[in-house]
């Protein structure tokens, strides 16, 4: 299993943490069954911590018109609105949530130039909270295709999720289904997609990073 480099220094904590509590419960003498009892849920929760951080490989077929999953995670919204930071017209918003299950590694949705970015400090209401895209700590990128479209999307930090992290600035060059970005312990990130383009998900649709095909750009 590929480990993402966001989780070196807590895997290491935690492993420590395991390590000592192994030895303490070695030492004491104590029923095998009580033992079990503390050592379990230990063991369960380290596996959860290991499993957050996986980053398994993915491959995108580098569509030049389509738009890609920036993330795993279940889509929880497809509606028309009104997008006020960077186009200031309607677009498509397609909003992905992010249990603490799934992979949390962000890529990129399209391939292009970077032609916005801007880090925003704000709250940290619940991920699919209709506000979450405007009021909590997140992140707007903007990449520029080569046809010329532009594609907006956003790391949302949640209730849970304190730490986003980016990979990328203004004027760097990126490919679709590259690696950009993670967010610690469930999120959400949102798409902006141009009036008029083939939507391909649905409400409800389980979708995986750089594999799945959010839309079709006309």
């Amino acid at each position: 299993m590929n480990l993402h480099k966001e989780g070196y220094k807590i895997i290491f904590i935690s492993t420590l943490i395991l390590v000592g509590i192994v030895y303490g419960l070695s030492s004491l003498t104590v029923f095998y069954w009580l033992k079990g009892v503390i050592l379990v849920p230990v063991l369960i929760l380290f596996i959860l911590v290991i499993r957050f951080f996986r980053n398994p490989p993915r491959f995108s077929d580098k569509t030049a018109n389509g738009v890609v999953s920036p993330c795993d995670g279940k889509v929880v919204v497809i509606e028309e609105v009104e997008e006020s930071e960077y186009f200031k017209d309607k677009r498509v918003q397609v909003s992905i949530f992010m249990s603490p299950l799934n992979v949390h590694v962000n890529r990129n949705p399209v391939s292009g130039i970077v032609n916005y970015f801007k880090y925003h400090p704000g709250k940290y209401l619940v991920a699919w909270h209709p506000k979450s895209s405007t009021e909590n700590e997140r992140t707007t990128i903007v990449i520029k295709t080569d046809s010329g479209t532009e594609i907006l999307f956003r790391q949302i930090a949640g209730a849970v999720a304190r730490r986003i992290r980016w990979y990328l600035k203004i004027k760097d060059c990126v490919t679709q289904g590259n690696e950009m970005g993670f967010i610690k312990f469930g999120s959400r990130v949102d798409v902006f997609i141009p009036i008029g383009s083939e939507i391909n998900v649905e409400i409800g649709q389980k979708v995986k990073a750089a594999e799945s095909l959010l839309g079709i750009l006309k």
